[in-house]
């Protein structure tokens, strides 16, 4: 590298502690089910491709009948009754905070989704591959975006990420 010439990047790659993760899925009678979560949780069930924060809780949704929930389960088991199910799953799955302002662009490296999208703002999600390996995104802010990760491939994607953030411009 000359003198004076430096790779300046603002971009944190971020292992996060193990959280409480569940799959909650809903087979049957979804319109029952989402009038229940609404009745007790004070808030609808998030639209698809979105989040919602609750206090104790967050969920994403990632796909038709399935939210990923962080966080404390208590009640949901009630909401769903005989209609879904609600399966742990934190000990499969990493989760890593991309943070500063090459986040997007470092998604879009071995990636296929559009991460630098407009649309794709706070409290978005999104499931897609990136290097081969299958990853759930959730917007947190305009300068983060937390990434779920199978456990297994964690700390490779965190190493794809750490360098390809060096080669960013």
């Amino acid at each position: 590298m000359l003198p004076g010439i430096a790779i300046v990047t603002d971009l944190t790659v971020t292992t996060l502690p193990a959280a409480p993760l569940h799959v909650l899925e809903i087979w049957s009678d979804p319109a029952a089910v989402a009038a229940r979560f609404q009745a007790a949780l004070g808030a609808p069930l998030p639209a698809m491709e979105r989040s919602l924060e609750l206090p104790a809780m967050r969920l994403i949704r990632f796909e038709p009948t399935v939210w990923l929930v962080e966080g404390d389960i208590a009640g949901l088991a009630d909401v769903l009754d005989t209609d879904g199910s609600l399966t742990a799953i934190g000990g499969g799955v990493g989760r890593v905070r991309l943070a500063g302002a090459g986040w997007r662009s470092l998604l879009m490296e071995g990636g296929v989704f559009d991460a630098e999208s407009s649309n794709f703002s706070a409290g978005c999600s999104a499931s897609t591959m990136i290097d081969h390996v299958n990853v759930r995104l959730l917007v947190e802010s305009e300068d983060a975006c937390l990434a779920y990760v199978p456990l297994s491939y964690a700390h490779d994607m965190v190493h794809f990420w750490q360098v390809a953030a060096t080669t960013l411009p």
